[in-house]
């Protein structure tokens, strides 16, 4: 981590924009600034519908931020849907420049620089290269090379490429908010390190994070990350799902999933009846349904968004090779057994997010939070600090930090 620095990490959901400033404190941990929040509806599936909307909310947040941090911020830091990224596999074999010497950073770094030369689409382009594994000529797998002595070394890494499109619209969209993109980043590999456990990490596993209108698939083979992809589904589509099958309001709808959160049916124990306040049907007074009725339609689309996930992994051919599921994200939060069915429909185990640093954050800006600390931990860069000026009490002296971003690889 590159101490001192302080970095700036957005997240755009389906229902809001959340901003998270940290900075690396000389522990090499996150130390909070601030985080803000607000409400946006200018992202549908995954697609941005109302660019203008998004920029607004964007500077809504930045703004709210730099009022309770009396910073100046310039750039941030973003994550993009797994449904724009395409993942390639990469290695090469690097000559250490002084074996006797050991390998240095710069032999490190000129890998880094080489495993990137690949072939990418017209309609793709170059977003981050994740170092993966170091190989010493002895066959050793290692995290950290430098120091070692070794004539050679491979190196592995995940070449992640975004849909050219989607960075430009994005690019576009942060702009009108005054904002310039640090770096794009795919959701679910931000929130890797946040999510799993230490003995997860080293796992083939799944990270499904259902988010209010998404669900964001993640796959990693050991350290490795082979997959990512978004199903356009999530917890607002069951919140509407029961505020059309019952003709109430959503506002009703919600409270209601929340209050009787429920995936299977076969684990009620009480079929306790419901009375039904905003409902529009002509025998509405005081009608009244059995939660059963209520839980049968939670599990209905809770089924479904689970059997999308199974065709799509084993449609890719990876489903075999995954050991462990493991369930995050708001719109699964105040659903009782929604492991258990993951479990069933997919016949792999399931379970919810035990990470050991989850639930010190709020679920609002656990993404960017993730985000931030992704970017601290980045291997071999001398600076990851967002733009950033701060305001002094003579106003606005933009003198305490420069952008300085050297990844070696951006």
């Amino acid at each position: 981590m590159a101490i001192g620095d302080i970095i700036v990490g957005i997240d755009i959901g389906t229902s809001k924009v959340s901003t998270f400033v940290g900075e690396v404190n000389n522990f090499n941990q996150i130390e909070i600034i601030c985080s803000t929040s607000c409400k946006c509806s200018a992202i549908q599936k995954g697609i941005i519908v109302d660019e203008d909307e998004l920029s607004l909310s964007i500077s809504k947040s930045i703004k709210e931020a730099e009022d309770i941090s009396n910073l100046k911020i310039n750039s941030a830091y973003t994550v993009i849907p797994g449904k724009y990224i395409t993942i390639v596999q990469n290695s090469i074999v690097k000559e250490a420049k002084d074996k006797f010497a050991g390998i240095s950073i710069k032999d490190v770094s000129s890998a880094i620089i080489q495993v990137r030369d690949i072939e990418i689409p017209e309609d793709k382009v170059l977003v981050d290269i994740v170092p993966d594994k170091f190989i010493l000529e002895d066959g050793k797998a290692i995290d950290d090379p430098v120091g070692k002595f070794s004539s050679n070394f491979t190196l592995t890494a995940q070449i992640i490429l975004a849909e050219k499109e989607y960075i430009k619209k994005l690019t576009s969209v942060f702009k009108k908010a005054g904002i310039e993109i640090d770096g794009v980043v795919p959701a679910s590999l931000a929130e890797r390190n946040l999510v799993l456990d230490t003995n997860e990490l080293s796992d083939n596993v799944m990270i499904l994070d259902i988010g209010a209108g998404n669900t964001e698939i993640g796959v990693f083979s050991d350290s490795s990350f082979i997959y990512t992809n978004t199903i356009a589904l999530g917890g607002d589509n069951i919140t509407s799902d029961i505020a059309y099958v019952l003709n109430i309001s959503k506002e009703e709808a919600d409270k209601l999933k929340r209050q009787y959160g429920l995936a299977l049916r076969s684990y009620i124990d009480n079929d306790n009846n419901i009375v039904l306040n905003t409902c529009k049907d002509n025998d509405a007074k005081n009608k009244t349904i059995k939660s059963s009725e209520l839980i049968e339609i939670i599990e209905a689309r809770i089924e479904e968004i689970f059997t999308l996930v199974n065709k799509d992994i084993t449609a890719r051919g990876i489903k075999s090779n995954i050991n462990n599921i493991i369930l995050t994200g708001e719109g699964i939060t105040n659903i009782n057994k929604c492991d258990m069915a993951g479990k069933i429909i997919m016949n792999i185990p399931v379970k919810i997010s035990t990470g050991r640093l989850i639930s010190t954050v709020k679920s609002t800006y656990r993404v960017s939070y993730a985000l931030v600390r992704y970017i601290a931990a980045r291997p071999y860069a001398r600076t990851v600090s967002s733009s950033i000026d701060a305001k002094t009490e003579k106003n606005l002296l933009k003198t305490v930090l420069e952008k300085v971003k050297d990844f070696f690889y951006s």
